[in-house]
């Protein structure tokens, strides 16, 4: 018979206990005389000796109860000589998610987890897995020892597993083992499921260890994002910080600090309200043209890694918009486009035959009726180049003429005109002048309304993305893929007569967006752990260049496509 935790068998010295109580506590004799005592027969007194226990069987039964309760925390078992227990594995799984990094007094969670590891160790056979999040230590049955320094050296990953990548990778280290798995985590994910398939789990007990924390306490920031989709440069730009916390409120005063290119530009101190979050609108300046490195830090003594938030964005004079219109200017792009100091917009009339339109980020066409061929291969050589194209069409346009050059950008045209007056009704949430506009789009949200308009088709070959559209399915604000650049395609001119578009909350955003997304996606944010692809600009390389991901010693190559400019 072996035990679990033999130390405990110290406590059997409690057996005592039971012995000295019916040793002492003795019921004492009283003498009491009669008169007439001689009327009696004389009495033998008899006296116990205080060595002599009563009670035998109460004894008994108390020494009996604090035996197996000495057991039961000793916890005996009794090893086998099988042979199927001498084949049988432990393998050890230790969860170093960035969670585990929760402090419990001095240690870690991770701390905890690699010190219950060592211990489970002791009452393996020989035969030991040792796995996490990162890369196991050996697809091979290790000893003890190696099986130690294994756990050791396990330190914090951002990499992270669900039960069946889990599962099956302990499956095919196994090969048909009888397994004792032992699974240590804080369990604060949802990634190991409570029910995993049962084909997973042959030949393998399953062993949850739970590690926790006594008081669980993490601010952290949650989301960051510029007022303006444009970084100015020598002008005051604004970030918005939201910053959470889970657990226990913060017992200190926390302090959002923000960096740009390692100088600390602004700071704030979160006050946390009942939904545990708290929003901080920081400004600050940048200097220079190029690539800017900012820099997000909360002091929060709980769990570090999701204390830092890193936004790399490019503040450039190169966001220019030109604006070509037919007639007169419209007011409504004025004002949209010039109180924004972030772009520089040039007017001039469509029959002006601006000769140099390579410049510009956008190019807007206001009020057009027609597009000749010699404007039309302007354009469609900005699309090649990666600019983008937005036309806002004039009432009674010739559709022929229209047509024609529409034809020379993409797979599009014009079949006619809609009297009736419609609300938008749907609208892409995937699409990128939208999505970033919303945390989450309201349910809501007032879409825009259409007195009457434009009825837009397109081929397979335009790649048409409505962005929003009618109740029947023809579009009003569409996006076409063109060259390394996009078309963009209103359904109604922007005057008031048309419709409320050009007064709408999205009227404004989408220009800003169509012309900062112009050229490679100058501005553009990343969440670790996904497996979103990222457009990175490429400008001035050529198909035989790579791009690199570095951060201090590590270098890595990522899976790369060429598309457009990136």
């Amino acid at each position: 018979m072996q035990f679990t935790f033999p130390i405990f068998l110290v406590a059997g010295l409690s057996l005592l206990i039971p012995l000295l109580i019916h040793l002492f506590n003795l019921r004492r004799y009283k003498t009491v005389f009669f008169p007439h005592t001689r009327f009696l027969k004389n009495l033998q007194l008899h006296s116990r000796k205080q060595s002599q226990v009563r009670y035998k069987w109460l004894m008994a039964a108390r020494m009996l109860f604090l035996a197996l309760l000495v057991l039961a925390f000793a916890q005996p078992f009794f090893k086998s000589s099988s042979n199927s227990t001498a084949n049988t594995l432990v393998a050890v799984y230790i969860d170093n998610s960035p969670s585990m990094s929760l402090r419990n007094g001095q240690r870690s969670l991770l701390d905890i987890a690699k010190e219950n590891a060592l211990h489970l160790l002791q009452y393996g056979n020989g035969k030991f897995l040792v796995l996490s999040n990162d890369k196991p230590y050996s697809y091979l049955p290790v000893n003890r020892t190696q099986a130690e320094q294994a756990i050791r050296n396990i330190g914090l990953s951002s990499v992270s597993k669900t039960s069946t990548q889990i599962l099956s990778e302990l499956q095919g280290m196994a090969q048909g083992e009888k397994t004792d798995f032992y699974y240590l985590s804080d369990f604060q994910q949802y990634a190991f499921t409570t029910a995993p398939e049962q084909a997973q789990l042959k030949d393998i007990q399953f062993n949850g260890v739970k590690i926790s924390g006594t008081k669980v306490q993490n601010a952290y920031i949650d989301t960051a994002y510029f007022e303006t989709p444009v970084l100015q440069s020598n002008q005051g730009n604004k970030l918005v910080v939201r910053t959470r916390y889970f657990g226990e409120a913060p017992e200190n005063n926390s302090v959002l600090q923000l960096s740009v290119d390692g100088v600390v530009k602004s700071a704030a101190s979160p006050v946390f309200t009942e939904n545990k979050e708290h929003y901080d609108t920081l400004a600050f300046q940048v200097s220079g043209n190029g690539w800017q490195k900012l820099q997000l830090t909360l002091n929060d003594p709980g769990v570090h890694f999701d204390d830092t938030f890193i936004i790399a964005a490019r503040s450039s004079p190169e966001m220019s918009v030109l604006v070509l219109n037919e007639s007169v200017p419209n007011v409504f792009l004025q004002a949209a486009l010039r109180s924004y100091a972030g772009f520089k917009v040039t007017e001039a009339g469509i029959g002006s035959r601006t000769e140099d339109i390579s410049a510009y980020n956008l190019i807007l066409l206001n009020g057009a009726t027609t597009l000749d061929e010699e404007l039309a291969g302007k354009l469609q050589q900005s699309l090649l180049r990666g600019q983008n194209v937005g036309i806002f069409p004039g009432r009674q346009a010739r559709l022929e003429a229209m047509n024609t050059g529409l034809q020379q950008l993409a797979d599009v045209r014009i079949s006619g005109w809609d009297t009736a007056g419609q609300t938008v009704a749907g609208l892409q949430n995937g699409s990128r002048l939208i999505r970033d506009m919303f945390e989450q789009v309201p349910e809501n949200v007032q879409l825009p309304y259409a007195s009457h308009h434009y009825i837009l088709k397109a081929g397979l070959s335009a790649g048409q993305q409505s962005i929003f559209s009618f109740r029947n399915g023809d579009p009003f604000f569409a996006q076409y893929s063109s060259g390394k650049g996009q078309l963009y395609l209103c359904a109604t001119p922007i005057d008031p007569s048309s419709g409320n578009f050009q007064s709408s909350y999205f009227f404004v955003p989408f220009l800003y967006q169509m012309a900062s997304l112009a050229k490679g996606n100058t501005i553009f944010a990343i969440t670790a752990g996904q497996k979103e692809p990222l457009f990175v600009s490429r400008n001035g390389g050529n198909e035989q260049n790579l791009l690199h991901l570095r951060s201090g010693n590590m270098d890595a190559i990522p899976p790369q496509r060429a598309e457009g400019l990136g």
